[in-house]
């Protein structure tokens, strides 16, 4: 993507300014959360707190991943202080992400080599049998504990030991934050992380159906896409996936545009789209099924009392 030279504040679209808007907001609505529990009945704050979850995924889906790709300022300085904000907000360091992140383009949820080793560390094949996808469940629910730090920090470190002093400084700013949290009202923050935890499984419940169903060995079809409008419109495109993994640097609004470009190419390819958002792509009726039980082809004769299932 290339940057607009003739722009002083946004590097590469003045549209930028929603989902910069939309981050900032996002940390108030954590704000709003805090007072809830102090002002409202126990529904309402509950209430606030489911929609706080589903926000963390909208940001870490819309807002933060398509920072990660297109930082939105020219500046350095606001692009750090947007990364520090978006560090605070979702409870973990924009530094490491984009390292977790970079290594998910370099794999593109491939499947475990021979010593069943991944170059995507998100791949939903890294923890998968026979060369098939990892559970929904499990995915959803352990991805969250499956980071090392150390290990993404070294990776980092070789690659910018000042972007790896600056991924720490990020660490520091949300653990003081939450800590600060925890001093002033400890009750809160017990009720809080429930909320936290959830909305990281539903980010990745949205990660899981952005690859399931899509072709590890086929570029144009490494990703799966869903062209619902109104998700598109909120997630900031991020349905457009296959579209995404094809060409990582295309900004978030020529989205449509080059799906267009490409779209009988991708036919061809056999690229996986499903209708609803991917955070319900389990109500896709055009899934490979057998991925879901995660079972081996034993535990799948054995629990069916059938022969092995044709190959998803």
């Amino acid at each position: 993507m290339t940057k607009n030279k003739k722009a002083w504040l946004f590097a590469y679209s003045t549209w930028d300014i929603v989902p910069v808007l939309a981050g900032i907001a996002h940390f108030g609505l954590l704000c709003l959360l805090f007072w809830s529990f102090f002002h409202l009945p126990w529904w309402g704050f509950v209430s606030i707190g489911l929609v706080w979850s589903v926000s963390i995924s909208w940001n870490i889906n819309g807002i933060s991943h398509n920072f990660l790709h297109n930082p939105y300022f020219k500046s350095t300085f606001l692009n750090k202080l947007f990364s520090i904000l978006e560090s605070i907000t979702i409870g973990f360091s924009q530094t490491f992400y984009d390292t977790v992140h970079r290594r998910h383009h370099m794999g593109n949820s491939d499947r475990p080599d021979e010593q069943g080793e991944v170059i995507d560390w998100l791949s939903i094949y890294r923890h998968g049998h026979d060369g098939h996808a990892e559970g929904m469940f499990s995915y959803v629910f352990l991805t969250y504990f499956r980071d090392d730090p150390k290990k993404i920090y070294a990776e980092i470190k070789k690659r910018s030991p000042a972007e790896a002093k600056f991924g720490l400084f990020e660490i520091i700013c949300f653990v003081a934050f939450y800590t600060f949290g925890f001093f002033l009202s400890w009750k809160f923050m017990l009720c809080y992380l429930p909320f936290y935890y959830f909305g990281h499984c539903l980010s990745n419940l949205n990660g899981y159906f952005l690859h399931y169903g899509g072709n590890p060995d086929e570029p144009i079809a490494w990703g799966v896409s869903s062209y619902q409008r109104i998700y598109n419109f909120l997630w900031f495109n991020n349905g457009y996936h296959a579209e995404h993994h094809f060409r990582p640097r295309m900004h978030w609004t020529k989205m449509h545009e080059f799906h267009e470009e490409i779209a009988e190419k991708q036919k061809a390819a056999g690229v996986h789209v499903i209708g609803p958002p991917h955070a319900l792509g389990f109500l896709e009726s055009n899934q490979p099924k057998r991925e879901l039980t995660n079972l081996n082809t034993k535990e799948w004769e054995a629990a069916s009392g059938q022969g092995a299932p044709a190959k998803a």
